[in-house]
């Protein structure tokens, strides 16, 4: 199982707020950041984000069908002190959906735990690869799949879907005793932060991604 990185959580309210944002359809909020996933704050509650087009909220995709729905909490999981929702689903996947870029360590004895959930195997930070948020993982069907993933300096990448990034179990060996992963994570591989410019010191960046 793939986790990302310990990151101080002074650090990432700091540089950046939304990570804790837990406020989901409806909940209260004071600011854009204080609400989860692609939702924004209108007048005071957390809503879908007109710009974007999401239909998280409403439910129902006007005459489309199969609108949206919502992504709430399906619980959550104490871990070292520190309780942190779980999900069983992530926000759809559109051609920008909006994510938090982690790095994970996918060689045996690295951060992300166990073998990879594809393959059971192992594999080198050298290649390409992520592992995606549970409800983006979906059971697996995007296992072996690429991904076109976009940072905000513009540059773009590849990747190959090899794990899953645990957003309901966590705190136990086959996790690195680290908590559920948020339900809006691409955890890559060194690879693909260098082929994007990006410093792994940062720990979590916005980016988009998609299908490739």
């Amino acid at each position: 199982m793939a986790h990302a990185m310990l990151v101080s959580l002074s650090l990432l309210l700091l540089s950046f707020p939304s990570i804790h944002a837990l406020s989901s359809c409806g909940g209260s909020c004071g600011t854009l950041n204080d609400c989860q996933g692609q939702l924004i704050c209108i007048n005071g509650r957390c809503n879908d984000d007109p710009d974007v087009g999401t239909h998280i909220c409403s439910g129902s995709g006007g005459g489309g069908g199969g609108g949206g729905g919502s992504c709430n909490p399906s619980g959550s999981l104490t871990c070292g002190g520190q309780t942190t929702p779980t999900y069983t689903c992530s926000p759809p996947v559109t051609s920008s959906t909006q994510a938090l870029l982690t790095n994970n360590d996918f060689s045996a004895g690295g951060d992300g735990g166990g073998p990879s959930e594809c393959d059971g195997s192992y594999h080198s930070n050298s290649e390409r690869i992520v592992a995606l948020s549970t409800g983006w993982y979906a059971g697996g069907s995007r296992c072996g799949k690429m991904i076109r993933i976009t940072a905000q300096n513009g540059r773009s990448t590849t990747a190959k879907v090899v794990d899953e990034c645990d957003s309901v179990h966590g705190c136990d060996s086959e996790h690195a005793f680290q908590g559920p992963c948020r339900n809006n994570i691409v955890d890559a591989s060194n690879a693909v932060w260098a082929t994007l410019g990006l410093n792994t010191d940062d720990g979590v960046v916005p980016i988009t991604w998609t299908m490739a």
